[in-house]
């Protein structure tokens, strides 16, 4: 994460942009996710973290949170993923056989991070949710496959290529979904830089299309509804009962839930204490912890009271 302040301004650019924010940024090939996220924060003149690493040769869809947003790091890293690659066999294989393994390779697999990664290489499951070859040419084959979070395809590669007989290695790849977010977000720098500056000449409107409010980062978490006599205490960390609550999804104990208030906006990101069919919106009862804040407190009024002192 890298917070270069803002000195022009009080907020994105030095305009009235709010500085908490997503921005999905196309990220080129060179770069390290981190030098990207540091080239934004540089840009915006905000506090800047990418969710989700992308080794410097791979490009395509990188999470960047903005000011408070940052918070939400547990919850978009933890998001699905959808690359397409291009593997090379090192062998000739039939068609047919190469889409037998990657049905085969659907589903819960063994992965053990490669060794030019920077984390513990202890073996891992992972779940693949589809591979879909794309196209072939001779040795080399493209394919899309969507997969759970920290899932490697240059590992998937080889062990596609040795279920072939054949071996292979992963030649390019580019990631084209996180979580909610797909291509159809991404901005590349030149273009937010361009925004940044027509921003600070009066012209906000490519800025902020660009700037994704908090709330579309937990657009696929299940949520409850909350009173805004309840939102204050939220924001102080109080857990959350059924009383407060005016309406939920379906979700079970233990879950991520985001908690909003009537208008819609995100107050944080707590744990479900209990199943939501184990309430009813209205009942006595604690139901979610919070565990990520990322409204102020005082943004609504207090809606509870100190219990008085005896004397």
């Amino acid at each position: 994460m890298t917070d270069t302040g803002d000195a022009t301004g009080t907020g994105l650019c030095g305009t009235t942009l709010p500085e908490s924010g997503i921005v999905v940024i196309d990220k080129p090939r060179g770069p390290s996710s981190h030098q990207v996220a540091a080239w934004v924060s540089e840009i915006l003149g905000a506090r800047a973290g990418h969710a989700g690493t992308l080794d410097p040769q791979v490009s395509g869809v990188l999470v960047v949170m903005l000011g408070d947003a940052v918070r939400l790091a547990r919850v978009l890293l933890s998001h699905d993923k959808e690359y397409v690659c291009l593997m090379r066999l090192h062998g000739d294989v039939p068609r047919e056989d190469v889409e037998r393994v990657a049905r085969e390779f659907t589903g819960r697999i063994y992965q053990r991070p490669p060794r030019k990664s920077a984390v513990k290489r202890s073996l891992r499951i992972r779940r693949i949710h589809e591979i879909d070859i794309l196209d072939m040419e001779g040795r080399l084959v493209l394919f899309r496959v969507r997969c759970d979070a920290g899932t490697y395809i240059r590992t998937l590669c080889s062990h596609m290529g040795m279920a072939l007989g054949v071996c292979a290695h992963m030649q390019e790849l580019r990631r084209t979904q996180s979580g909610p977010f797909d291509e159809l977000y991404a901005r590349t720098l030149h273009e937010l830089q361009d925004a940044c500056m027509r921003a600070r000449e009066g012209d906000e409107g490519p800025l902020r299309r660009m700037i994704l409010p908090v709330e579309a980062a937990v657009a696929g978490l299940p949520r409850v509804v909350i009173r805004d006599t309840a939102v204050d205490a939220v924001c102080r960390g109080a857990a959350l009962a059924g009383v407060g609550v005016i309406s939920r999804t379906e979700f079970s104990r233990g879950d991520n839930v985001a908690i909003v208030t009537e208008k819609g906006e995100l107050v944080g990101i707590g744990e479900a204490l209990v199943d939501s069919p184990a309430f009813a919106p209205g009942e006595t009862g604690l139901v979610v912890a919070p565990r990520t804040v990322l409204m102020k407190p005082g943004t609504y009024p207090r809606g509870w009271k100190k219990a008085a002192r005896s004397a």
